[in-house]
């Protein structure tokens, strides 16, 4: 069948082929989802290199992670090409400026989209800092809340607005826009010191251990790797490859005390998203410089703080 989507049509081929089997929507319900979500899907991806998590059969089916952009593509869907220099290749990734890119992308088997967090004016320079704040195996979603509380109040004390969302999974992502005049290593620099201030304050919750294998299994890890070069994950109003189709959904900070990951799926967004809006709307209009984190990063290396190893190696 056929969709309208602004002054573009997408066809969407298999388009009762079930996705998800928990509640049996599929590859149709999908496309629909991320038009009722259009405006904030496409304000996450906008003009960022984005990776594509597709599964051609469903999502208990195989998973394929797309870097470039699938063949057969329409002429408006446009791409931007970024460098891949420790193996000499690059690659013509997608670069959403239009809600059919997205629908467009739906028909191509995608369900999760990954952005950059730059974009393509200058994919070296990151305007996004992101925290993730991933739990360990023995940690719930109760100790993100709590290891949340205390970001917010880090990012209150410095200046910096937060934008939460649900991971989609058993975390919590907040992103601050940033000035785009650092490169990675800076930016990820910057998200490192951020995360030992957490740490001094949150006390056990928080373990920066490098080796997972190494961190209390009940502690919460402020991920500040999501900000090394060429890591992504998945984006506002992302679904997530699982047979609930949970989403990785923007929240307040005033909902966090309540709110469950699994509240979120593409039954229950479309409605949330007609009475609120885009809850990250105005992301791009409250932009933090990392200069006085920067300044944190060099206290703590004067005071014999240890770097990390390089992001390349699996933590």
């Amino acid at each position: 069948m056929e969709l309208e989507v602004g002054d573009r049509t997408v066809r969407i081929s298999n388009p009762d082929r079930v996705y998800f089997p928990a509640r049996g929507e599929t590859k149709l319900d999908l496309a629909r989802y991320y038009l009722a979500v259009s405006e904030g899907v496409v304000r996450a991806l906008y003009e960022r290199p984005c990776m594509l998590h597709r599964f051609p059969t469903g999502v208990t089916g195989e998973k394929v992670h797309q870097k470039r952009l699938p063949r057969g593509a329409p002429d408006w869907v446009q791409t931007v090409r970024v460098e891949f220099p420790r193996y000499n290749r690059h690659a013509y990734e997608l670069c959403v400026t239009h809600p059919a890119d997205v629908i467009w992308a739906v028909q191509m088997s995608t369900v999760e989209f990954h952005p950059w967090n730059s974009r393509r004016a200058d994919v070296e320079k990151p305007d996004e800092w992101r925290i993730d704040l991933d739990p360990m195996p023995q940690a719930g979603f109760a100790d993100v809340r709590r290891v949340a509380e205390v970001t917010h109040e880090v990012l209150d004390e410095l200046g910096a607005v937060g934008w939460p969302k649900t991971s989609g999974g058993k975390g919590m992502h907040i992103y601050v826009r940033i000035e785009p005049d650092h490169g990675f290593s800076d930016v990820r620099r910057a998200a490192h010191a951020f995360a030992r201030e957490v740490e001094r304050r949150a006390g056990e919750l928080v373990d920066l251990t490098w080796w997972r294998k190494d961190r209390d299994p009940a502690s919460v890890f402020v991920d500040y790797n999501q900000n090394a070069r060429d890591h992504t994950i998945a984006c506002a109003y992302s679904v997530r490859g699982v047979p609930e189709a949970v989403v990785s959904a923007p929240i307040t900070w005033d909902e966090i005390p309540d709110a469950e990951p699994s509240d979120f799926t593409i039954a229950t967004m479309p409605a949330r998203f007609a009475e609120l809006g885009d809850l990250h709307a105005g992301i791009d209009d409250a932009v933090y410089s990392l200069d006085e984190l920067l300044e944190w990063a060099e206290r703590d290396e004067r005071a014999g703080a240890e770097s990390p190893p390089p992001p390349d190696e699996d933590s």
